[in-house]
């Protein structure tokens, strides 16, 4: 009896010290699991450096991407509109076979004739519209007029309006002829785009038809 009471009070010391033990081990785990977060650390902080060298080197192509982006601006400028024509040197101009060439003293004169009928035909317009407002206030004043004043002052305003439409045409022509010559295309036909010829744009300088094409529209108007 002696002995088996002994023996369990053996086994009864020997249970605390396995909780101990039990305890001891439950002690241990935390340390294990800062150890871990350590090592985990120290391998974290060579990936961020090669995270942050790996975006310093992704950071060198952004500045060829820029640079790739820049392309299309030189497409842009390379569809941009031209710029007007220059004024082409008086050999340039257009004449037919067997003409002699433009000389700088021929383009000057007309150039000169040109400038003066646009000119001409503004102060033209002007005048004619004075005299059309003129008309138009005499046709609302003449109330009292007999059917032979009223008929006058008709074919007289439409006479005003004849000559100023024609007088806006004459400018319209003219203009574009000034402007073909300072941009090297005068004295080529607007429909066939052949010569009109030397000596009929000395004659007619805002010639915008060569002879055959101005027969033609001629004879369909």
């Amino acid at each position: 009896m002696v002995a088996k009471k002994a023996a369990k009070k053996t086994v009864k010391k020997a249970a605390p010290k396995k909780t101990a033990a039990k305890k001891a081990a439950a002690g241990d785990k935390p340390a294990a699991k800062k150890s871990t977060a350590k090592k985990t650390a120290k391998k974290a902080a060579p990936a961020a450096t090669e995270a942050a060298r790996a975006a310093e080197q992704t950071g060198a192509p952004t500045v060829v991407a820029k640079k790739s982006a820049s392309r299309p601006a030189a497409g842009a400028q390379a569809t941009a509109p031209v710029p007007p024509a220059r004024a082409a040197a008086p050999d340039e101009l257009a004449v037919r076979p067997g003409e002699d060439p433009w000389t700088p003293e021929e383009v000057t004169e007309a150039r000169t004739v040109l400038t003066s009928e646009i000119l001409r035909l503004r102060s033209e317009l002007e005048a004619s519209g004075a005299a059309l407002a003129g008309l138009m206030r005499d046709s609302g004043d003449g109330a009292g007029d007999d059917e032979a004043d009223t008929g006058t002052k008709n074919i007289t305003r439409e006479h005003e309006l004849s000559l100023a439409a024609n007088a806006q045409e004459m400018l319209e022509q003219t203009e574009r002829a000034l402007a073909r010559l300072e941009a090297g295309t005068y004295g080529l036909c607007e429909i066939c785009g052949k010569p009109i010829g030397k000596a009929r744009m000395q004659a007619f300088p805002r010639a915008t038809l060569c002879v055959e094409d101005k027969q033609k529209q001629e004879r369909r108007g």
